[in-house]
């Protein structure tokens, strides 16, 4: 079988997915970042033979026959069409689009081309995620009403390591981030335990500014959000995008007409599985408290990857897309995506709105095509320099004087 040569564009987290791939046979032939010491750093930890580039446009000359799109958080849309254009495969990290516009841009140019697209979303496949789309796929549970998904991740304000790798400049997306925008983490694995997909949304901010002094840069007093949707199945999920409230967690939850299934919150993968007295499985007992197991051929290999073990399967996947001429299944092929960062970007209107509900669209209708074709609102400043157009908090939230003048001398000159 051919040896896939991959181009990593964003060296920090892209550095990080490029282990997978060589992990999986793939050679890493080139490297891009717009800032040198990022990129040469990456490269000498990657090894001998990589091309390093600074100009995306160079960088796509390369041959090499796929892309790992790690940049910043909301701009992968537009490279992803570069890639389109040139032939190349796309793996693409967090939403997949960072405006509707760009939504609809990124589905009708893979629409034209031959290329494999796939969203990086990697919690789908941490391994409680993955055992509680075993069960859902077994029927056990009955019919699903509900799904809840969190991730929860508070930093210390004062890990200044963290804020330097990735929070370095006061422009810097993290600092303008909307609570619900990164969302994938919580929203994509109950997508693809159920195989829901949202169809409307609305969504309520916890706000809470701190005024200690910290180091930051960041305009957002949102802690968290709380997003719920009513999806194409009649379901209803309720999912964070990227909180912050105490204590670090992942938790999902699903649940249907004859059970319940969920990860245990500070009791590392531990699944509880509980079912109506009335109508268990044969056999089964009615609470059901256990570690699951990856039952997969890979398993030293994932157990070396990040995101518990996330980072090598979705890497997997993508592979055996290219290899086979498929795209991949739900919820990583691309409609999925821009469904996904859809209920990202139209949640935080909702938020803004009081709750106003969204329709969720699908990109495949003209409908919603001709309605959202010149939609362009953000949060966040362009690379161009292009400034927000779009409030990135429920309420106003600027850092304060002397936390300013901590992030500069603590962050960005450190």
């Amino acid at each position: 079988m051919k040896k896939l040569k991959i181009g990593v564009f964003g060296a920090h987290r892209g550095c990080h997915l490029a282990h997978n791939f060589k992990m999986l046979g793939c050679e890493i032939v080139a490297l891009c970042d717009f800032i040198d010491r990022r990129r040469e750093k990456a490269a000498k930890e990657l090894g001998d033979g990589i091309v390093q580039y600074s100009d995306f446009d160079s960088f796509i000359e390369h041959d090499m026959d796929a892309v790992i799109l790690a940049n910043f958080f909301h701009e992968h849309a537009p490279y992803a069409i570069k890639c389109f254009e040139k032939g190349l495969h796309v793996f693409s990290e967090c939403i997949s689009n960072g405006t509707m516009a760009e939504g609809i841009e990124l589905v009708k140019a893979f629409e034209k081309s031959n290329s494999v697209y796939m969203l990086a979303e990697n919690y789908p496949q941490m391994i409680f995620n993955r055992e509680m789309k075993r069960i859902c796929d077994s029927g056990t549970l009955g019919k699903i009403l509900y799904a809840e998904g969190e991730y929860n991740h508070p930093v210390d304000p004062m890990d200044t390591s963290f804020l330097s790798d990735y929070n370095y400049f006061e422009r810097h997306w993290r600092n303008y981030l909307p609570r619900t925008y990164y969302i994938t983490h919580s929203l994509g694995p109950v997508m693809r335990a159920t195989g829901a997909t949202p169809k409307k949304v609305t969504a309520f901010a916890m706000f809470e500014a701190n005024k200690s002094d910290f180091p930051t840069a960041r305009r957002v007093g949102d802690l968290a959000a709380s997003v719920m949707t009513q999806n194409d199945d009649g379901s209803v999920f309720r999912i964070t995008g990227c909180a912050a409230y105490g204590a670090h967690h992942n938790a999902y939850r699903i649940c249907g007409t004859e059970g319940q299934i969920e990860n245990i919150r500070g009791m590392g993968d531990k699944i509880m599985l509980r079912y109506n007295s009335w109508s268990k499985p044969e056999g089964a007992e009615e609470t059901n408290l256990y570690d699951p197991e990856w039952n997969d051929k890979d398993e030293e290999l994932i157990m070396k990857s990040g995101h518990g073990g996330g980072d090598y399967i979705t890497a997997r996947m993508f592979i055996e897309c290219i290899n086979e001429g498929k795209q991949p299944e739900h919820p990583f092929d691309i409609y999925s995506a821009v469904a996904m960062s859809s209920v990202a970007i139209l949640s935080h209107r909702s938020m803004l709105e009081g709750g106003k509900p969204y329709d969720i669209p699908d990109f495949r209708d003209e409908k919603w095509c001709e309605m959202y074709k010149n939609d362009r609102l953000t949060p966040f400043y362009g690379t161009d320099g292009s400034e927000p157009t779009l409030p990135c908090s429920s309420k106003p939230c600027e850092p304060t004087e002397k936390q300013l003048r901590m992030f500069r001398e603590m962050v960005v000159e450190k």
